[in-house]
């Protein structure tokens, strides 16, 4: 869903989002351009959406895909380990943004 599809929906809903210019990799391979965004039930953490758009997007977005697929919550995403530097680590510190704990920005 998109953030205006749960807002219509009525949803109690909070948002996580990652910028690539706070990204170790993205800054390294000069691609800056870009964010990760990741929307969850308020209460429970179910992941209602997700977008990746920057490069390499279509490579991370599966791990949203992967998760929402499997009933994962965001706090699941959040304590996974993500090597680091990687692309794929923003989807860990967009999902720590949902309760404002992102620690590259």
């Amino acid at each position: 869903m998109t953030e205006e599809k749960v807002k219509e929906a009525g949803i109690d809903y909070k948002v996580g989002k990652f910028p690539y210019t706070a990204s170790g990799k993205a800054v390294a391979i000069d691609h800056t351009e870009g964010f990760v965004k990741v929307i969850t039930d308020a209460k429970h953490g179910e992941i209602l959406g997700a977008h990746v758009v920057g490069y390499d997007a279509t490579e991370m977005i599966a791990e949203y895909g992967l998760a929402m697929n499997s009933e994962l919550t965001i706090d699941e995403i959040h304590h996974t380990i993500h090597a680091h530097p990687t692309l794929t680590e923003m989807l860990m510190e967009a999902a720590s943004d949902v309760h404002k704990e992102a620690i590259h920005i």
